[in-house]
């Protein structure tokens, strides 16, 4: 964030699974976790990043020229020295067939609340409202606070999409102010979370207890994905672990694991850790659901 403005990578409208009812939902970059399954690399930074559309190249040779040497051409499209190219953010005008597009807009609470209330009459009329996600929308709470206070003066629903991994003070501000936390538990051990997301989890597992005696309304969200946070004795432990806070849990939505966000990996000049990774199928998430019933909770897949 910059002074009163954030950094947004894109606002979703008519999202159905990030919350009740339609919503828009906002995502912020900058994260606090590196998830080796991430689907939204482009807002693992802070900073605005620049997607290359290979196939949009047509070998005219303005950014070849322009690159001092980090830029060369390929069979399609060009090869792009991201660590040696200090002026990727000019090709994004340079390009005449836009091949090159900025990731991140920088918005005002005002701006950005403006933007949301566009859709307020499908947030009534289907129970919805606006959910702030990232990245970890939380890194930026003053900004989050400052646009959702607006929000709320004309009656929107607001969720919080958090993986909890950030100070309490930030989160205990938020609490007080959202109507719903949607909560990412990735593990309940601290090695196998840190070596899927390169963090340890005692402080998002503590702060998870903290809102629960805050009596904070929560969704918790439990993403599966094989090899990495599968062992079912952990899967068993983070439904135990909810299941005691149940009270505040309006329902657990287990989450199969997808490769959606490859081709985003690409465009950013990423290698993607999990390339051949399977995905998971509803079926054999059934087990975990009924695990998760028979101990009270209110259980979906795919939320």
């Amino acid at each position: 964030m910059t002074g009163d403005k954030a950094l947004i990578s894109k606002i979703q409208r008519y999202s159905t699974k990030d919350g009740p009812g339609l919503r828009t939902t906002v995502f912020f970059m900058g994260c606090s976790l590196r998830c080796n399954w991430c689907a939204n690399p482009e807002t693992l930074s802070a900073k605005p990043q620049v997607y290359y559309f290979k196939e949009r190249c047509q070998h005219c040779g303005l950014c070849v020229q322009a690159g001092n040497g980090a830029i060369s051409f390929d069979q399609v499209g060009c090869l792009i020295d991201r660590d040696h190219c200090q002026n990727l953010a000019e090709m994004v005008e340079l390009c005449p067939f836009d091949a090159y597009e900025t990731v991140g807009m920088w918005k005002s609470a005002e701006e950005l609340a403006e933007i949301l209330l566009k859709d307020q009459t499908f947030y009534e009329s289907t129970g919805g409202g606006v959910t702030f996600s990232g990245g970890e929308a939380a890194l930026q709470s003053t900004f989050v606070l400052h646009c959702a206070k607006i929000l709320k003066q004309h009656g929107i629903h607001i969720c919080l999409d958090t993986a909890g991994y950030v100070s309490w003070e930030h989160l205990d501000a938020l609490s007080d102010v959202v109507d719903l936390i949607l909560y990412d538990i990735k593990a309940f051990d601290p090695l196998i979370h840190k070596r899927c997301t390169g963090y340890s989890n005692e402080k998002i597992l503590d702060h998870f207890i903290r809102l629960a005696q805050k009596k904070v309304p929560m969704r918790v969200r439990m993403i599966v994905v094989p090899d990495q946070n599968d062992d079912v004795q952990d899967l068993k432990a983070r439904i135990d672990f909810v299941a005691k806070h149940r009270d505040c849990v309006e329902q657990v939505d287990l989450l199969n694991y997808h490769i959606y966000g490859i081709g985003k990996y690409e465009k950013l000049g990423m290698i993607y850790p999990l390339a051949d990774q399977r995905s998971v199928a509803d079926d054999s998430l059934k087990w975990l659901l009924e695990y998760g019933e028979a101990k009270g909770l209110r259980m979906t897949i795919g939320g």
